[in-house]
């Protein structure tokens, strides 16, 4: 029985170890890079080497590999368990008796199969001519069985057949196959080989339902009452996601008095993984394994790892990977691949990198899922450079790439805004034969949509369309997103209503576009309402959608409803902003009309207020920092965990309040939620630069290993306010530890300042501490600089700071 793989796409083969692999070669040198773009992060897009997908006749510099930590110690102390806690694994986890002569058994065998390879040249025979007819035609398969029948022997001849015609996907010629198999073999225990294969094959081919129906007529006529029988059908409900029915199969097959062995528990938590059941309940399961005496394999835990890897919990699969090391079970690439994803899932690269390059010590070399898998978490980490890198690395290794890679490497240079080498990447899938999907025309879509080229973005759309590619939900909600921020809400509100004619369910991420399209445009009443029914529909909210309502709020201006709006929706927002965000986000709205109404007249109003603007600020700033507060208790109790967006969103709602008390008291309360990032920030604002300077260097570190637009974010929002409530010289620290960090490339030169992305507050205090620069060149006798130059944006704050300046002089 195969485990579980990585949702993108699924494991090739590996080749056998070879000590002159060159990954090698390489990985020590790219592992060494990796490293050196974190410790000189110079982050601006051109710094971002462009990935060349032709093979390379060029060899690289071979590094003397250092032996790695993991490598030195067999039992993985980077990878060590964390203190138990109420989610940890069950008590009989560690357990002493080794499996590591279970798994040898089990690695590398062959899939088990009905009556082994025992099968006559007849049976090949049998099937080369069933395979040569039609699929519908019942009356030649009929006849190619009965004049074989003489020929074939018994179930080694029938499984053979068997196996063939479900690899060929001829399902229904499989069917007939078996019910002419199963009324001639007299022996109910081959019959009932014969039923497990069965079910077995129609599981892999997708026919869940036959296959229930093959196992419910074997337990009627008495011989489909079998461990195999029971897990085949586990396993095909497994493998369609549908893991309650699975369990419950489970459940039944021991109340009927049967005893799972390794196959059947194999089966169901492979079965939890693909089914996105909780880690709690697979470990249940395993707890139960253990207890009754079936030792885990390498399976069990890939299947286990593999539930890890859907919701990212790095931390629980480190400790399952120590435990295969501790138990004596040998890790394959499918071990390594599923650990890495549920690692680069929970955001943590560096310990990715780690892993990966200690993968030659176990004889277990990267493929193209490894690195599909490694590139997809830098690029969602905003490591680009690293992710280009590891493209460079894949073309050098001459490992192929697929579809999945292209598409990675295709949204990669949408991020970057890189255009033409996007477009240069489709040529080459193209050359290389690899149509386009779904994922390909989603991420092109975003990167037209990025370059305003809105014609281009509706042609390739109905492109989509004629090819016969049906979009999905990332599909209408990338296309919402791209016309809101272009203004284009009329096309918004008709991708909108094609989406509901789909019958396709709203998922977080098209509810988050829709309340950031709200947002964008100031109606953050109206975006509480529809968080208000997302929370009530079942569907919780992330960190993006929460970053789009608080940095709302942190704007000037917020629209006012136009008096046109029906006054049903009027009602659903007349509440306060902060009441609604306060309440309790499961109670109804009386008198409303239906969600998907309501929406629809919120891209009306959109499209109204495009055409006649009418803009006042509705709101207090202390109110809003109130809204704010109360947004940030409700993300800590749903469990989301801010990021730096989050950050940079209250600061700048902070630099926007007039009131010194009320943006300190925000920061103060935030403290008790995370007092790195936000005791940093009070201190910097009270005035106690020595005592938290330390901290904001930790602090600062994290923020420059993140990209380079988030990067200048976060300096622009800190400065802001610093500079906003008066800290001049905390402003003035901070902006130049993001000069020497290269946070603005070319900002600052002894004959020019570059201030157009930064911020107001970063600007001027740039400016200051430049002007203060030049003074000190002045005193000490030095010659100034022969040409100053400056941008527009730069003169106003130049010639401000420089009146004060001159005073001092």
């Amino acid at each position: 029985m195969a485990s579980s793989t990585p949702p993108h796409c699924s494991i090739t083969a590996t080749s056998k170890p070879n000590q002159n692999h060159p990954f090698i070669q390489n990985r020590h040198q790219v592992h060494s890079n990796h490293h050196n773009n974190n410790n000189n992060n110079n982050h601006h897009h051109h710094s971002h080497p462009k990935v060349i997908l032709a093979p390379s006749s060029s060899s690289r510099n071979v590094a003397k590999q250092n032996p790695s930590p993991l490598s030195q110690n067999p039992n993985f102390p980077s990878l060590s368990p964390l203190p138990p806690s109420k989610s940890e694994l069950g008590a009989d986890f560690r357990g002493r008796r080794s499996t590591r002569l279970v798994s040898k058994m089990h690695f590398g065998r062959p899939k088990t199969i009905v009556g082994g390879s025992r099968h006559t040249s007849a049976a090949e025979e049998a099937l080369q001519q069933a395979l040569s007819f039609s699929k519908d035609d019942d009356y030649a398969m009929e006849s190619v069985l009965r004049s074989y029948e003489s020929k074939l022997s018994g179930s080694n001849d029938y499984g053979f057949l068997l196996r063939g015609l479900g690899n060929e996907g001829e399902c229904r010629k499989a069917v007939r196959c078996f019910e002419f198999a199963v009324q001639r073999e007299q022996k109910r225990n081959e019959q009932g080989k014969l039923a497990s294969a069965m079910i077995s094959i129609l599981g892999r081919m997708g026919e869940v339902d036959l296959a229930r129906n093959v196992f419910e007529n074997a337990n009627r006529d008495g011989y489909g009452n079998t461990v195999y029988a029971f897990s085949a059908l586990i396993s095909a409900y497994g493998r369609s996601g549908c893991c309650d029915k699975a369990l419950m199969v489970f459940d039944s097959m021991k109340k009927s008095g049967l005893k799972p062995n390794l196959v059947t528990y194999n089966a169901v938590i492979d079965a939890c993984a693909k089914g996105g059941v909780e880690f709690r309940r697979a470990v249940e399961i395993f707890d139960e394994m253990v207890r009754n005496g079936v030792q885990p394999d390498r399976i069990t835990f890939n299947s286990l790892l593999a539930v890890c890897s859907r919701g990212g919990l790095w931390e629980q699969a480190k400790n399952l990977f120590s435990e295969m090391v501790y138990r004596g079970i040998d890790q394959d690439i499918f071990t390594y691949n599923t650990l890495l994803d549920a690692i680069c899932k929970g955001g943590q690269m560096d310990l990715a990198f780690e892993v990966m390059s200690e993968m030659s010590a176990k004889n277990v070399w990267p493929n193209v899922v490894t690195y599909s898998t490694m590139i997809d978490g830098c690029h969602k980490a905003g490591k680009f450079e690293e992710a280009l890198s590891l493209f460079d690395e894949m073309k050098h290794l001459g490992i192929v790439f697929d579809r999945v890679s292209y598409n990675t490497l295709l949204a990669i240079y949408g991020s970057l805004g890189r255009f033409e080498d996007a477009l240069a990447v489709c040529k080459v899938m193209e050359r290389a034969g690899i149509r386009k999907d779904v994922v390909t025309y989603n991420a092109l879509l975003k990167t037209y949509g990025k370059q305003g080229l809105y014609d281009e973005v509706k042609k390739l759309f109905r492109e989509m369309k004629e090819e016969n590619f049906s979009p999905n939900l990332l599909t209408y909600s990338t296309l919402i997103d791209v016309y809101s921020k272009g203004g284009l809400h009329i096309e918004a509100m008709e991708t909108f209503r094609e989406y509901k004619q789909t019958g396709l369910e709203a998922d977080v991420v098209l509810y988050s576009a829709l309340i950031d399209s709200l947002c964008k445009n100031g109606m953050v009443e109206s975006a509480v309402s529809l968080l208000d029914e997302m929370t009530r529909r079942g569907k919780l909210p992330n960190v993006v959608t929460y970053n789009s309502i608080i940095d709302a709020f942190g704007r000037s201006a917020i629209m006012q409803l136009q008096e046109n709006v029906s006054s049903e929706t009027e009602d659903s927002l007349s509440e306060s902003s902060a009441c609604m965000v306060l309440q309790t986000v499961n109670e109804g709205k009386k008198g409303a009309k239906t969600d998907d109404d309501r929406v629809m007249k919120l891209f009306e109003q959109l499209a109204a207020e495009r055409a006649h603007p009418s803009k006042e600020d509705a709101m207090g700033k202390s109110q809003e920092l109130l809204c704010i507060l109360g947004l940030f208790h409700k993300m800590h109790e749903l469990k989301i965990k801010p990021n730096v967006v989050t950050f940079s969103a209250i600061l700048n709602a902070c630099s926007r309040c007039n009131s010194f008390e009320d943006a300190s008291v925000l920061l103060e309360e935030l403290r008790l939620f995370d007092n790195q990032v936000y005791g940093v920030a009070h201190g910097l604002l009270m005035g106690t630069q020595e005592n938290v300077w330390i901290q904001a260097q930790t602090l600062f570190d994290e923020v420059k290993r993140m990209d380079a637009s988030t990067s200048s974010a976060f300096y622009n929002a800190l400065t802001d306010v610093l500079w906003h409530f008066g800290q001049r010289q905390g402003a003035q620290l901070v902006v130049l530890e993001g000069k020497r960090r290269h946070v603005w490339e070319n900002a600052w030169c002894d004959s020019c300042l570059d201030l157009h992305l930064m911020s107001s507050g970063a600007a001027q205090a740039m400016v200051h501490a430049w002007l203060l620069n030049i003074r000190s060149i002045v005193f000490e006798g030095h010659e100034l600089p022969k040409l100053l130059r400056y941008d527009l944006k730069t003169l106003p704050l130049f010639q401000l700071s420089a009146k004060k300046l001159l005073k001092s002089f």
